[in-house]
C-alpha cells in the first residue's frame, strides 16, 4: 500500500510540475523568438509571424504617412469676373510630405482643379497631359522645363499670361523661390507666344 501511495504521489507531482511548466512557460503551441529567429513550439495554429524576431511592430503594417499642405494657383471666374488673365487665386492641397515639394505642388497644378474647385469657379489655362521634365531651384531662381504639350494649340496673350501666372505663383509660394524661368524642351525663347 505504501508503494502504491508513493507511486501515486510521484505521478501527482509530475502532473503538477508539467502543468505548471506549461502554464508558467507560456503557450505550448506557438512561435518563440530565439537567437534572432522564429522557432516553432509544439503545433502552432497561427502562421509564422511576419515581423522580424524581436521587432515591436509588424513589417507589413503601414507606418503613418506624413502630410503637408501646399497651394496651387488657378484663375477663378467668380473672384475675377473680368478675366484679368494674370490674376490667380490659391487653392490648398494636402500632399504626402516630400523633399521635392516644389515639384509636388506643380504636379498638383497640372492635375487641374477638382470638381469641387470647378464648382467654386476655379479653372486652369494649362493643357491637360503636360509633363514636368526638370525642376531646379538655385540661388532663388526656379527653372522648370515642360514638354511641348504646355504650348500645344495655345493662343492668345490672355491665356499665355494665365499659364505663366499659374506656374509662377505656385512656385513662388516657397521662400526659396524669388524668380521663375519657364522652358519647353530646354527652350526659353519664343515659347508660350500669343
Amino acid at each position: 500500500m505504501k508503494k502504491a501511495s508513493l507511486v501515486a504521489g510521484i505521478i501527482i507531482v509530475i502532473v503538477v510540475v508539467l502543468a505548471g511548466v506549461r502554464f508558467i512557460g507560456g503557450p505550448e503551441d506557438g512561435w518563440i523568438c530565439t537567437e534572432g529567429g522564429w522557432v516553432k513550439r509544439g503545433n502552432p495554429s497561427a502562421p509564422i509571424p511576419v515581423q522580424p524576431c524581436g521587432s515591436p511592430t509588424p513589417v507589413d503594417s503601414p507606418s503613418p504617412v506624413e502630410m503637408t499642405e501646399v497651394q496651387v494657383f488657378f484663375n477663378n471666374s467668380k473672384f475675377d469676373p473680368e478675366a484679368s488673365c494674370n490674376i490667380v487665386f490659391p487653392v490648398k492641397r494636402e500632399i504626402q510630405k516630400t523633399e521635392a515639394v516644389g515639384r509636388a505642388a506643380l504636379e498638383q497644378l497640372l492635375a487641374g482643379p477638382t470638381q469641387e474647385e470647378k464648382d467654386a469657379g476655379y479653372f486652369t489655362s494649362i493643357n491637360p497631359g503636360v509633363k514636368i521634365q526638370k525642376l531646379t531651384i538655385v540661388d532663388g531662381t526656379a527653372k522648370v522645363d515642360f514638354d511641348a504639350q504646355l504650348e500645344f494649340q495655345v493662343g492668345g496673350s490672355c491665356r499665355v499670361s494665365a499659364i505663366r501666372s499659374e506656374i509662377t505663383q505656385t512656385l513662388k509660394q516657397f521662400p526659396t523661390v524669388k524668380e521663375v524661368v519657364i522652358s519647353i524642351d530646354g527652350r526659353t525663347e519664343d515659347i508660350l507666344q500669343p
